[in-house]
């Protein structure tokens, strides 16, 4: 007794992930790391020194951490949300294909990209 070969599992869970991951981090996170540098310390409410700014938090090992991870889900989430514009906004669905490896290889590369400098900033 032999069924239906097994079907391939699908890679848009993964996508998805990374999708809502990276929108929910730079929602949440963008604006209070704008509103800390460029509002509340030129403003006086914090105290921030005055050559401070987001090479300071560049340079901290957690710091690193976190901008590379805000960097790699904000380009993911762009590329989802991208390729999905094209995809059903523009109708362009017998594309989808070459659609998908370039939103989501322009992601990886900037990612890439992203990391590299991170990792060499002294």
């Amino acid at each position: 007794m032999s069924g239906p070969p097994p079907r391939a599992r699908s890679r848009e869970p993964f996508f998805w992930a990374l999708f809502s991951s990276g929108g929910m981090l730079s929602a949440l996170v963008l604006p209070a790391i704008a509103f800390l540098l460029w509002v509340a310390g030129p403003a006086g409410w914090v105290d921030l020194r005055p050559e401070a700014g987001i090479l300071d938090l560049a340079l901290h090992p957690l710091g690193r951490l976190f901008l590379g991870a805000l960097v790699v889900l904000s380009l993911f989430h762009w590329a989802h949300r991208f390729r999905y514009t094209l995809y059903d906004g523009l109708q362009l669905k017998h594309l989808n294909a070459l659609i998908a490896v370039i939103c989501y290889g322009g992601a990886a590369a900037g990612s890439l990209a992203a990391v590299l400098v991170l990792a060499t900033l002294r």
